[in-house]
């Protein structure tokens, strides 16, 4: 039975993945030339387009904060985040990075980016983390680590899109830690492809309750170490990482969690994302994004497809929706104001469920709409502080970020 979900899992990613793949190169030629004009058009407009992408750096601007920033070799960017979140309450996360060539000579590889980050909530979440993601040698090599540490206060709703739809809540609060690298190499056609690793241990703890609440997991008190191994496949053909305005994103991850490696579970986890963006003019950018996530093995509920993080999709407590699989598409339209400002709209669909055959139920689909203003932090990078307000199915959620949702 382990070995049939494991198959299902890799057969539904595998031919997501090779179907994209396949019409992403196909278009290679086009994407490069458009790309090409598009620097250019940065370039020279720059200095008048407050929405140009990350090369408007090579060009002269007329204004004190852009010649402030060109006498540096990178940008930092703060940002006291606000959150409220339903999921684990309102609060701050603050946040410090850097984002710089790597070596200034080097022309090639886009700008890298090290920081850390906080979390403090008043339902008695706490976090703190730190990570860098660095491009080498003439954008062959990218180097991406993280580290995390904390507890997190939230509800657990059960497992499959009737458990999200009853309500029962219990509440845990899960502590511990969790560390994330990876190193990949450029082997050409613009693609990446390289190993990666995770190791994390967490402690699950319930939260007192007056209510009726769901089964409680089998890991409850007891400390779980997770360790796997896994590769990561990307093509990425965006100018600017920070604001595309053209090129595509095609991103393969699998992480295989095994009781050899000191797992206490055996899973494999599979995650493909594709992203297009087109210019409509200079201020504007349609955003096509589509997420797809594949459970195979024995789980914990944690490892499960999540709906509602990591934006897909908005308008949707993380946590309250999960399964061993599940798929997300949305298109968001973004438009740049004068002043450093704009504004986006979004809307999508998605489903979390529990096989093949459970696949695009029309009275399981849980769409979200939503939109909100942008606030440029780094002129020099187009790297925008977001706010989203959106609408899910008998939810909504309001959140911040920094960088666009894709």
């Amino acid at each position: 039975m382990a070995q049939r979900r494991r198959y299902k899992a890799f057969r539904i990613t595998l031919l997501l993945v090779m179907f994209f793949l396949h019409w992403s190169l196909t278009n290679v030629n086009a994407q490069s030339r458009e790309i090409s004009v598009n620097k250019q058009s940065v370039v020279q407009d720059s200095g008048a387009n407050g929405a140009a992408s990350g090369t408007e750096s090579e060009a002269t601007t007329k204004s004190g904060e852009a010649d402030k920033e060109s006498s540096h070799r990178g940008s930092i960017v703060v940002a006291p985040l606000p959150i409220s979140s339903s999921a684990i309450g309102t609060g701050l996360v603050p946040i410090l990075g850097y984002i710089f060539p790597f070596n200034k000579n080097d022309k090639e590889s886009p700008p890298s980016t090290i920081g850390a980050a906080g979390l403090i909530t008043n339902n008695g979440s706490r976090g703190f983390g730190v990570g860098a993601q660095l491009f080498l040698k003439q954008d062959s090599y990218e180097i991406t680590v993280g580290y995390v540490h904390g507890n997190l206060n939230y509800n657990l709703y059960g497992v499959g899109f009737i458990a999200g739809q009853q309500g029962l809540k219990l509440p845990l609060q899960q502590s511990g830690q969790l560390f994330r690298g990876e190193v990949l190499r450029r082997v050409g056609w613009k693609i990446f492809i390289g190993p990666r690793f995770l190791y994390g241990s967490s402690i699950l703890t319930v939260r007192p309750s007056n209510e009726q609440t769901p089964p409680p997991p089998s890991d409850l008190g007891v400390q779980t170490n997770l360790t796997a191994l896994g590769f990561r496949v990307v093509r990425d053909t965006r100018p600017n990482r920070f604001y595309p305005t053209t090129g595509t994103k095609v991103d393969f991850t699998s992480e295989f969690f095994a009781k050899a490696l000191g797992s206490k579970f055996s899973y494999q986890s599979y995650k493909f994302y594709f992203d297009k963006y087109w210019s409509l003019s200079r201020t504007q950018v349609l955003a096509y994004d589509l997420f797809v996530c594949n459970t195979g093995g024995d789980p914990p509920f944690y490892g499960n497809c999540i709906y509602g993080a990591s934006n897909e999709l908005r308008g949707y407590t993380a946590g309250q929706y999960l399964d061993r699989h599940m798929f997300a598409t949305q298109l968001e339209y973004r438009l740049s104001l004068p002043k450093k400002f704009g504004l986006a709209g979004f809307g999508g669909v998605g489903e979390v469920f529990p096989g093949e055959s459970q696949l695009f139920r029309s009275n399981q689909l849980l769409p979200g709409v939503g939109g909100g203003p942008r606030y440029q932090l780094s002129s020099k990078y187009h790297l925008n502080l977001r706010a989203d307000f959106a609408k899910g199915r008998g939810s909504w959620t309001w959140s911040m970020g920094v960088g666009e949702a894709f």
